[in-house]
């Protein structure tokens, strides 16, 4: 009796005090408030960090440098053109680096019309998500990977670098509905990390072979073994397709003749 007693005297009180009965639940709110802002704070210095680096490194001057004697692995990336071609051109990207989906509109384009559907250069790509500054690029790898399990790598590839603010793991699954995916099979692939080793192996290699920022492509004869090429050329950045054309016809014109296939 007592107890109950204290209890509605404590009820009757609290408005006299001036604070709302539900004060703690309005606080936590104003936190998690706070704490978004302090996220999308911590995104935009993301993207400023991104294109500060991304703009220093297309000013220093070595965007195509010489890196012979270098082997890199092609790995199990996903590739356009003729798997047997004389030159293969590797790209280390990120899916959320804008300089990355500035070379997917603007360059590639360019480069599969003369050198890869006419089957002179092999294309491959692999996956190099800086999760420091780019926290959904490692999942959206994963996404591509997933589609190419129903045979739509490339749709969704092109897709992911159209829609490169929107790439959390919920508009993911989304984004799988534009290709009539069957939305059970990505889920599971999707959300069991199915993929991901493949992803952390790509991010391996480039590391291996020096990749420090994105994209950077490695250009080299394809050895005997299809599986790696011979590097030649490293070219960092969304470089001008000119950069592009000017390394891949001179690799073209001086071709090691144990490179034919």
């Amino acid at each position: 009796m007592r107890a109950l007693l204290i209890f509605l005297f404590a009820l009757l009180t609290l408005p006299l005090t001036g604070q709302p009965v539900f004060s703690q639940s309005d606080d936590l709110k104003a936190l998690r408030r706070e704490i978004e802002a302090l996220k999308e704070e911590q995104r935009a210095l993301r993207r400023e960090i991104q294109a500060l680096t991304n703009s220093l490194r297309e000013r220093s001057g070595s965007s195509v440098r010489d890196v012979r004697d270098l082997t890199i692995s092609v790995g199990r990336g996903p590739f356009r053109g003729n798997d047997k071609a004389v030159l293969t051109l590797i790209e280390f990207s990120d899916y959320q680096c804008p300089y990355c989906g500035r070379h997917a509109r603007e360059t590639f384009p360019q480069i599969r019309r003369d050198y890869v559907d006419t089957g002179r250069l092999k294309y491959v790509f692999r996956h190099f998500p800086i999760e420091a500054i780019h926290p959904d690029a490692f999942k959206a790898a994963e996404a591509a990977l997933c589609a190419g399990e129903q045979g739509k790598y490339w749709e969704m590839h092109g897709h992911l670098f159209a829609n490169q603010t929107d790439l959390g793991s919920a508009r993911l699954l989304l984004h799988a509905q534009a290709f009539a995916l069957d939305p059970q099979l990505f889920r599971q692939c999707l959300e069991g990390a199915k993929r991901a080793a493949e992803v952390r192996q790509d991010l391996e290699d480039g590391q291996r072979a020096g990749v420090r920022a994105t994209p950077t492509f490695f250009l080299g004869f394809t050895a005997a073994q299809d599986s790696q090429i011979r590097s030649v050329r490293m070219i960092v950045g969304a470089q001008p397709y000119a950069r592009f054309k000017e390394a891949i016809e001179t690799l073209l014109a001086s071709q090691p003749q144990d490179s034919q296939k």
